[in-house]
């Protein structure tokens, strides 16, 4: 069978999916006060969703103020004009609904599920907390203290966390990227009520949002209640544009970090590459597939399975809007050194650059991709969640819907050609994660002059 045409069986399978939803099923309108929504009606089960996409992530902050973004996560459920601490959940629960939030270096994202005849409650909720969000001084003080124990826990507990901080750091020195999300802990320490005052009425003003809605729906019955009762919500003034291009890297970058907690050595290699809108992104995101999604990857199969240098790896690549980082994070095999897991690494990457990939392989990571891309769109919450990113980071919701044919163009010149490009020592920065051995360290020192003998 040839590879189109392989291709072209995966997708006829999932055709009850992939024709369920198309680019002129989305209906999209923005309100005077320039907020943005995106309606598709799906009738498959009485039940909607409202996903609200803020763009406002930890690249909005600054040295002094970081991790207020998160902190916002915390605060927009503490309490607004018409519904007090709690309510908010208390309200949407009452009516049927849940809800979450996340936040990310890009944006903030609350997302509330519910019965479709509790839409006008959702709409409620969430227009009062954005023209009225309650800043109150002890509720601030209340979940500046839940933010820190986060912080120091999630420290503690995952090893992925705390070297991804200090990888991060080291590979940006100039871009907002440089910092975690949940931010420094002398900045939350000291932000002031002015500062979140502040922060809210920048970001989160209706011309910086981006709204889906997803389920059981009319368009109709969407308009009118987003013009009831966001519409008369003031537009606000555009966010000043993130200007801070990271400078070139010329060399690799190296950090070591020590956890006495720590149980085999952990490794993270970090590779800078563009940003989500960039034209290799298809081939970027096949050749993490390639090298480190599931147990058929290269690199799980080759240093897990086969040579045992580690007992688990992935490869993560973050959607993001401004250039960003390719990461392979690894976890030593008892016995085995950081440095024998990096190597092991390296001649994973270097068979790709120098033998390249096959037919066969290149359409087990696109069919993968597709399976993957329409499991995402069975669910009015993967509708949702998706139409949003791609409206914020592919340039409109439009794109969603050439997305599986921007895969399957991607032909295995072009991964090959992303891995030499971007999996460069030069773009690198290196992160080892284990336990200090003060010995060693002592024997890495220079020589003293009296230890010269001189």
């Amino acid at each position: 069978m040839k590879v189109y045409g392989l291709f072209a069986v995966v997708l006829a399978l999932l055709s009850p999916v992939a024709s369920a939803t198309e680019a002129k099923d989305v209906k999209a309108f923005t309100l005077d006060n320039g907020m943005k929504f995106l309606v598709l009606e799906d009738h498959s089960i009485p039940n909607a969703n409202l996903y609200l996409f803020w763009k406002v992530g930890s690249r909005n902050e600054v040295p002094g103020i970081t991790g207020l973004s998160h902190f916002f996560e915390h605060m927009m459920f503490n309490g607004s004009e018409n519904y007090g601490p709690k309510m908010f959940d208390q309200t949407m629960e009452a009516a049927g609904g849940a809800n979450n939030a996340y936040t990310t270096e890009n944006t903030t994202v609350y997302t509330d599920w519910f019965p479709s005849d509790a839409m006008e409650t959702i709409f409620k909720l969430e227009a009062d907390r954005v023209r009225a969000l309650t800043l109150d001084d002890e509720m601030i003080e209340s979940e500046r203290g839940v933010v820190t124990s986060e912080r120091s826990t999630g420290l503690e507990n995952s090893n992925f966390r705390a070297i991804w901080e200090e990888v991060k750091g080291a590979a940006f020195r100039a871009h907002p990227y440089s910092w975690p999300v949940i931010g420094h802990q002398s900045d939350i320490d000291n932000w002031s009520k002015q500062d979140l005052v502040d922060y809210f009425k920048t970001y989160y003003a209706p011309n910086n949002a981006v709204a889906v809605v997803v389920g059981d729906v009319s368009t109709r019955d969407v308009k009118k209640l987003a013009e009831r009762h966001f519409g008369d919500i003031p537009a606000g003034k555009a966010p000043r544009p993130i200007h801070t291009v990271e400078p070139e890297q010329k060399g690799e970058k190296r950090v070591f970090v020590s956890k006495a907690s720590v149980t085999t050595p952990n490794l993270m290699i970090a590779y800078k590459i563009p940003a989500t809108s960039d034209p290799d992104y298809h081939a970027l995101s096949l050749l993490a597939s390639l090298l480190g999604d599931g147990n058929s990857s290269r690199l799980y199969r080759q240093l897990v399975d086969e040579q045992q240098l580690a007992t688990d790896i992935f490869v993560y690549m973050p959607e993001s809007f401004d250039p960003n980082l390719f990461y392979i994070y690894a976890v030593a095999a008892d016995g085995i050194s950081p440095e024998a897991l990096e190597k092991g690494i390296y001649r994973v990457l270097e068979t790709v650059k120098t033998e390249g990939i096959d037919d066969k392989e290149l359409q087990k990571v696109k069919n993968g991709k597709l399976m993957e891309f329409y499991r995402t769109l069975e669910t009015i919450n993967g509708k949702a969640d998706t139409l949003g990113s791609y409206e914020l980071y592919f340039g409109g919701y439009e794109k969603l819907f050439e997305a599986p044919e921007d895969f399957n163009r991607v032909t295995r010149d072009d991964i090959v050609n992303a891995a030499r490009e971007y999996l460069a020592k030069s773009r690198r920065t290196v992160g080892i994660l284990d336990k200090a051995e003060p010995e060693d360290e002592l024997a890495a020192l220079p020589a003293t002059s009296n230890e010269r003998g001189e």
